[in-house]
């Protein structure tokens, strides 16, 4: 190949991978708006107007049957059930982070507080963590971790000041909820 067909590849080759970057972003950002839309009127139908939704109601499982049949799984009950938590968990559209997919927005959803949320938040899009990193930094209880070492007056805004590099050690088999001293890493690494 010449210099001049391999610059030309690279070129035409670059083009394609921002377009389909863009068209991916455009894509998620309307999948992420369409979600929310629809868990916003799942939540106000349940609630009628009420601050606490009633249960009994067959609508879910009947608007699952119905949305099934007419554009595929993607509305099953089950994704319903994820939509409408999803709706709940951020209840404010224009605070939704178009950064993140919505396998990351399924498990932010079903964090217990909007602290946790937010922080996980911040830092999947800070660290640029897939969905499954984001699953193991939650699981290793990585929230819990940093809140623990925050003095009592520190608020959760302040968390970024205390963060350089959170280790994991985890393979190493050490505690996740002990401080660890350099010794002990050393030895867990050469021990492993």
């Amino acid at each position: 190949m010449k210099h001049e067909d391999h610059s030309i590849f690279y070129a035409i080759r670059e083009i394609i991978i921002q377009s389909r970057q863009r068209v991916f972003r455009m894509a998620n950002s309307a999948l992420l708006e369409t979600y929310w839309h629809i868990g916003k009127i799942i939540v106000e139908d349940e609630q009628e107007g009420s601050s606490k939704a009633r249960y009994g109601k067959a609508t879910l499982k009947n608007l699952a049957s119905r949305l099934t049949l007419e554009f595929g799984k993607g509305y099953d009950e089950s994704n319903l059930r994820n939509i409408r938590t999803f709706y709940k968990a951020f209840p404010i559209r224009d605070a939704l982070r178009h950064e993140l997919s919505w396998t990351h927005y399924r498990i932010l959803s079903r964090l217990d507080s909007e602290h946790k949320r937010n922080y996980y938040m911040e830092e999947t899009i800070t660290g640029s963590w897939n969905s499954r990193e984001l699953q193991r930094q939650i699981n290793s209880m990585a929230f819990e971790r940093v809140v623990k070492q925050l003095p009592k007056t520190d608020t959760l805004h302040s968390i970024q000041h205390y963060i350089k590099d959170p280790y994991i050690f985890e393979f190493l088999g050490l505690p996740s909820d002990n401080k660890n001293t350099e010794k002990t890493i050393e030895s867990a690494i050469i021990d492993h």
